[in-house]
């Protein structure tokens, strides 16, 4: 029986009667007391997630409203700052194994305070599950209150947290979840029901920042990200998001997430990928735990909870609605005859690396406060062969999968989420989460930007069912979902459309 067991936030109506969030908060008090060069802090542990240090515009420590009242000296020395800070795991197949051990880094921490605060040695992070019933999309109360229960300072409450309305207002509203949990494999579309790029994320180096987020990172992860910080919030950006006590519940809930995953799902199993950059030469994975301790870890060492003496209350996949049609339904729905649901459900179809580019617009387009609009034409020896594939559909033909690719997008803030639309259909949501520093050219990824991938499969299969797709090209609309400022440029590089072959 596992040692730890994380529980649900919502437990007693998500308030301080709950006594993990109670002794939580007490116990980030005692972190903050704490000084911003001593590896045990609050603010050192956030600084290891991302920190801006440097500058006068958000995310710059020294502007950021308080509470919490965040220091930004002294420093650590150049060596400590060198081996722990900057160190996060984003756009990259090192994204889940680096906050599972990252949490776990926090926890010790933190259940070291509760330990001397009188607390259980067993306390272990709860998880915020947005995505559960009743009112779980909204924040815990315990996080909007100003003072704990005994009448002092609330260590949870934050003032720039400010919601998905940027009124205050803290909720997540998730666009439907298309592969969040499905799949077999963290880093690779490899089955059916799962889009590119995967669900864990493309197979990198180390990547502080980098152009291309998996399944899980990019929904619910940074859709959660920017909807809790809203414009100008602690969340809303990888360098102050640490900052934020809501963090670690919402990191808690993603780690969930895969652990549900990999109840049937697997791991990768290439060397690179268990050993961490480390292998490539390039930074481990550390983290500072109580007494002075350094601990390095690998993503092999993370891939099971048993083993680190967690688990969690509920390892249910996740109840968000789907948008995406099981590969059974997809060809009834095409007219194939002869389906047999539930071999067709059970096989494992290797993607494998068949991309064509088929379609891209003329180039670089800007989006104001309305959005965008672009034409993506589509080059005709290449675009048959969807709907050849499509007219063909059976048990023994698949159909060809359809993905809109939005390439380098560029940008100076993180806080927005751009609804992007084909031929009046919705295509899907992407948060920008990540986009600043992805877009500096000074960067760990060279000022790429980052670019985002939608599976568009269903919209053509609607186009063929109406007898729409004998056409030359596809509209794009992108929208935002709040008002970019006069004094913000956001620019996307290129709109493509490719098609995928499906292979048994």
């Amino acid at each position: 029986m596992a040692k730890f067991t994380r529980k649900n936030a919502w437990e007693e109506n998500g308030t301080f009667d709950n006594p993990d969030l109670l002794w939580y908060a007490k116990a980030v008090g005692v972190m903050q007391s704490r000084t911003l060069n001593d590896e045990n802090s609050w603010w050192f542990f956030a600084a290891m997630h991302g920190e801006q240090m440097g500058g006068e515009k958000f995310p710059n420590w020294n502007v950021l409203p308080g509470p919490p009242n965040v220091p930004t000296t002294p420093l650590p020395d150049s060596g400590t700052v060198a081996k722990y800070w900057n160190q996060c795991q984003h756009q990259s197949w090192y994204f889940a194994p680096w906050h599972r051990g990252y949490l776990i880094a926090l926890e010790e921490q933190i259940r070291q305070a509760v330990i001397s605060l009188g607390g259980p040695a067993d306390w272990a992070l709860p998880y915020w599950n947005y995505l559960g019933s009743g009112d779980q999309y909204k924040i815990p109360p315990a996080f909007t209150q100003k003072t704990l229960p005994d009448g002092t300072p609330n260590p949870l409450y934050v003032t720039a947290r400010y919601g998905p309305k940027n009124d205050g207002n803290i909720y997540v509203e998730i666009p439907p979840l298309s592969e969040a949990c499905q799949g077999n494999t963290i880093y690779t579309g490899s089955n059916s029901a799962t889009s590119k790029p995967g669900y864990g994320g493309p197979e990198t180096r180390f990547s502080h920042d980098g152009a291309l987020s998996g399944n899980l990172e990019s929904n619910p992860h940074n859709l959660v990200h920017v909807q809790v910080g809203g414009q100008d919030g602690l969340m809303s950006d990888p360098d102050s998001a640490g900052l934020d006590p809501i963090f670690y519940l919402h990191h808690c809930n993603i780690d969930r997430m895969w652990a549900a995953w990999n109840v049937k799902n697997h791991n990768p199993i290439n060397p690179l990928w268990l050993g961490g950059p480390a292998l490539y030469g390039e930074r481990e994975f550390i983290m500072p735990l109580p007494d002075n301790k350094a601990w390095v870890y690998t993503p092999e060492e993370m891939t099971s909870l048993a083993k680190l003496d967690y688990t969690y209350d509920d390892l249910a996949p996740t109840t968000a609605p789907l948008v995406e049609k099981t590969l059974s339904q997809r060809l009834t729905k095409l007219g194939a005859k002869s389906v047999g649901t539930e071999s067709l459900e059970e096989q494992n179809m290797d993607l494998g690396n068949n991309s064509e580019l088929v379609g891209a617009n003329a180039g670089q387009i800007l989006l104001d406060g309305s959005g965008a609009k672009t034409t993506v034409k589509l080059e005709s020896s290449s675009w048959k062969n969807v709907p050849n594939s499509l007219m063909k559909a059976s048990s023994t033909q698949l159909p060809d999968q359809v993905y809109l690719q939005l390439e380098n997008v560029k940008g100076t803030r993180d806080a927005n989420i751009l609804s992007v639309s084909v031929n009046h259909q919705l295509a899907g949501h992407v948060s920008l989460f990540g986009l600043r520093n992805a877009s500096d050219k000074e960067g760990h990824n060279g000022g790429t930007g980052l670019t985002f991938i939608l599976n568009i499969t269903d919209i053509i299969d609607n186009l063929f069912i109406n007898n729409e797709l004998d056409i030359s090209s596809l509209d794009v609309t992108i929208l935002p979902d709040n008002v970019i400022p006069s004094d913000e440029k956001i620019t996307v590089g290129r709109v493509s459309i490719y098609r995928e072959e499906q292979q048994l």
